[in-house]
Parts: structure tokens; sequence; C-alpha cells
């Protein structure tokens, strides 16, 4: 018996009408990173592994796609290697699947410093994969859309940002999201105020899991790690301190002000908050939150992250500021800034906000009937002016029952016909039915066209 086919878990297929909806949230988003300068870039879907590790912590690592090399795999490998994973891992996977767009932008910049001009601002919407474990949300396989600028430690990036995940999502359709920001130094800050200045990056992953195990379970994994109850009760008290982001911005001052690292990520919040304003008019809510830490390494400034307030979905955005990325391809000092949009999340909250109602679901705008031989050569022609005027269109194949054309089109989705029987043929014009509303007129090809094109759908 042949194998039932499936898929590998945590990846899916996308029918047409699904894809329809997904280019319409890639082509919005590519539309707004456009708009403010953003060149368009693809890199390879695998990368040499050591490209990917040690660039996303332990727990990243863990979570990249290694590919097996070629042929026989193991020949040649020693009895010692066989014996150690660690070992083996490297010698017979010498690439991996990228696990984000961010490290291979970074490769690329550094292979190709020479011919590009600095500051260098790019987007990117291609698919990344991780050996997560699949849940609502969240897949191991999925499409990020990402825009970084390197080359220049202007905050003025992180204001542009703001601007464009605002404009973004308020194309989108959504009115109800927060954009969330924070600072690495501010973290930093945190690890040294409560005596574990050597444990920031601990405390990070700590902190950033506070919205999924809660208070109580970041406190437990603070004291595996050998914070102790007074030491965790302090960082609790600096991180859960409310009111508005002037006032936030002045208990850090107070509470960390002393310390280099709280007096830098202080003063550079101030001047994005400062710079932001100067932006386009706002539909979503720009907050600084004390706990976003986001866990990857290779973060050293703002921090950015981006929640939908009226729907039960995790981010579905993120970003900030990496000092020294490229540092680790031999390009040490090379600031950058950049955000990613989540849209296999950001499809989730459309579709749970019915925001698709005005997406047009069919690749086809209008179907021409097939009535036989007698009237091949008018649809045709019909169909030729249709794709002339820039209209989508088709002809049925065969000269079926006009029921089941009819089905064909509702099925398919296609919200107008075009019909052209001998009758219609002979008198020089056309049926034209509203496949939606149900009307249906008698027009001229011309007319029809005119009406086509500047139809919605």
């Amino acid at each position: 018996m042949a194998d039932k086919p499936s898929l590998p878990k945590g990846t899916r297929d996308f029918e047409p009408e699904v894809m329809l909806r997904r280019e319409y949230l890639f082509q919005t988003i590519r539309t707004v990173f456009r708009k403010y300068g953003y060149a368009p870039l693809e890199t390879p879907a695998m990368e040499q592994l050591s490209v990917l590790t040690g660039k996303y912590g332990e727990e990243g690592d863990r979570l990249i796609f290694r590919i097996l090399n070629n042929g026989n795999f193991l020949e040649g490998v020693s009895p010692e290697a066989l014996a150690d994973a660690s070992v083996l891992g490297p010698q017979i996977c010498e690439r991996a699947l990228r696990y984000d767009l961010t490290v291979p932008f970074a490769r690329f910049v550094v292979m190709n410093q020479g011919s590009l001009a600095f500051p260098f601002k790019r987007y990117q919407i291609q698919p990344v994969w991780r050996a997560d474990r699949p849940q609502k949300g969240r897949y191991r396989e999925f499409y990020q859309c990402d825009a970084d600028a390197v080359g220049a430690d202007s905050l003025l990036f992180e204001a542009e940002f703001i601007a464009m995940y605002d404009e973004a999502l308020s194309r989108l359709g959504m009115d109800d999201f927060t954009i969330r920001i924070n600072h690495r130094q501010i973290l930093t800050a945190y690890a040294t105020a409560i005596g574990h200045p050597d444990q920031v990056v601990t405390m990070t992953i700590a902190i950033d899991k506070l919205d999924k195990i809660g208070e109580k379970g970041v406190r437990e994994e603070l004291y595996r790690r050998g914070f102790t109850e007074e030491e965790a009760d302090k960082l609790f008290s600096l991180i859960t301190f409310e009111g508005d982001t002037m006032a936030k911005l002045d208990f850090l001052e107070k509470e960390l002000g002393h310390l280099d690292a709280g007096k830098t990520g202080v003063s550079e919040l101030r001047e994005v908050f400062r710079l932001y304003q100067h932006q386009s008019k706002f539909k979503g809510k720009v907050s600084l939150d004390l706990t976003l830490a986001r866990g990857l390494d290779y973060y050293t400034g703002t921090v950015f992250e981006v929640k939908v307030n009226n729907v039960e979905m995790g981010s579905i955005g993120g970003g900030g500021r990496y000092a020294d990325l490229t540092g680790v391809f031999g390009v040490p000092g090379l600031s950058g800034v950049g955000i990613s949009f989540g849209a296999d999340r950001i499809y989730d909250v459309l579709q749970a906000l019915n925001l698709f109602e005005n997406v047009g679901l069919s690749p086809v705008k209008v179907l021409v009937p097939n009535f036989g031989e007698e009237t091949l050569e008018a649809g045709l022609n019909a169909v030729r002016q249709l794709r002339e005027a820039g209209v989508s269109a088709e002809m049925y194949p065969d000269d079926s029952k006009l029921k089941k054309q009819f089905a064909y089109a509702n099925k398919k989705g296609v919200p107008f016909l075009l019909m052209i029987g001998a009758e219609e043929a002979a008198k020089g014009v056309c049926q034209l039915k509203d496949m939606v509303s149900g009307q249906q007129e008698t027009i001229t090809l011309v007319e029809a066209i005119e009406k086509l094109a500047s139809a919605k759908g």
C-alpha cells in the first residue's frame, strides 16, 4: 500500500484563497518598507552552520535545523566523534536552515561591504525555520518580514521603525495594538543593581518568559540560577513600576542613573520618545515596558515588541539595536537596528478580526462562459480585451451546461460573469452579471471593460 501523504509538523500548505490574503499582507508591508527607503534583499535558505551558531544564545542554538552533509556523511568520522554528539554534529552537519533573517543579513553586509553605501537600509521577506514545538501561532516554518539599517548610530532609525510599525499595521486595518519599547542597557543596569552584573543574560532570559510563566515562574528560574529572594524582590520592584512613559523614565533615572548602563539606557530612550513624536500621526499605542527583554543575545540598545490588544496572540513583531553583530564576521563596530513583522501571526490576527473581508479572494475578476463554437471567437476576443485593459479574466474551457460553469465561478469566488451568447454576439453587446449582488445588465463590451476595470474585487 502507498503511504498516506502528510506534512511535517509545524508546516502548512497554503491554498489559493489563503495565498491571495498572504500576498495582500506581504504587499502592504512591502509598500511601507519601500516608502521609507528600504531596498529588497534575498539570502539563501541555508547558511553555513558556523554562520548561525553562537548568535542566538543557548536556547536559540538548540532550535537551529541542521542539514546532514551530502552522500555518506559518516565517512571518515572517527570512533571518538561517533561517541560524542558535540563533536559529531559539526562534522556531519556543516549547513543549516536559517533561523532568522538578521544574522544572514549581517553575513551579507560583511561579504559585500566594499560595494554598499552606508547606512545600508534593506528589507527582506522570506521563510525561516526553527526546531520548536508547534502550537497556536508558532510554526517550524514561517515567514519573517524584516527591515534593518546598518552603519549608523543615529536614533532616528528607532523613531522611524516605530512609525513603520504603526503605518503598516494601520494599513492592514488594525486599530488596537501597542508598540512596546525598552533598552538592553536598562536590563544590564538591573543586573548590576541587584548584585549580578555577570548574569545579565541569565536574568534577561528569565524576564523574557514573564508573559508565559508569570512572576512565580520567573522567580523560580532565578532561584535555580543562584539569585536570592531578596535580589528577586529588588528586580521586581524595578520592572513592575507603574506610570506613564515620562514617569517611568524619571523612576529609572532615579534608581539606575548612577550606573553607566542605566544612564545610557535612560538617555537614549528619552531621545527615541522625543524623536518619534515628529513622525506621522499614530493609531497604535507606544509605551515604555520595563519588563521587555527580547531574548536574543545580539541586542545591545533599544528593543521593540508589538502586541495586539484585542486578540489572544503573542507578539506580532519585534526587533532592536545591535552594536556589533557584524563583529563576529570580522567587521567590528558596525552598528545596526532592525525590526521584524511576524507575518503568520499577523495573518491569524487579521483573520480573527475579519479584516480580510475586502480582500479579493479570486485570482480572476471575470469569467467568460463558453457557449460553444458559434460564439467562441467573440468570447476569446472579450477575454483578450479584458486582459489588455488590466482586468484578470479567463474563459471556461468547455461548452458545458451553464449550471456547471456558474458553479465553477461560485466555487472559485469569481466576482463577475461576462456572457456573450449568439444573440448578444449578433447585437454587439454582452451580459455583465455581478455574482455578489446578483444584478445583471446588457451593455457593450467597452462599457463592461470600463466598469470591470474600476470595480473592486
